[in-house]
């Protein structure tokens, strides 16, 4: 089972584990328009891989490939982050499934669900949290 990470403490994490990293599952377009966690303060790098593939939103069939290429280890803590939480809470599932046991989901992703005027990114997840980010 997947647990569900709130981004401060996915931050502490970050900042204070060196086997913990950042895996941003969202789409190139995602990464291009909307911005990135900025781990530069926790001396690291958001390690983009795509879930799905923009335009179609097909599953990234090499995901867990990517994974390894990427050099992550069954030692690592991978916290994974998307919009919402729920690609990333599938990506999380699908590392553990291929051996990653520390899979973690961030609770409610960069933006997290919209507000009472369909605005995303100010009641919950990375961003209304105030963590640092900028745009590609």
């Amino acid at each position: 089972m997947v647990d569900n990470v709130p981004p401060r403490q996915v931050w502490e994490a970050l900042r204070s584990n060196q086997q913990a990293q950042l895996v941003d599952v969202r789409t190139d377009a995602e990464w291009t328009f909307v911005g990135l966690p900025d781990l530069s303060s926790a001396g690291k790098q958001v390690v983009p891989i795509q879930w799905q593939l923009y335009p179609t939103m097909a599953r990234n069939a090499a995901f867990v490939d990517q994974l390894k290429e990427a050099g992550f280890t069954p030692e690592h803590h991978i916290y994974f982050i998307c919009r919402s939480g729920q690609r990333s809470y599938a990506a999380a599932q699908a590392a553990q499934d291929a051996g990653f046991p520390n899979a973690y989901n961030i609770a409610d992703g960069f933006e997290g669900a919209p507000d009472a005027d369909g605005h995303r990114g100010v009641t919950a997840g990375w961003k209304a949290e105030g963590l640092p980010w900028r745009q590609r």
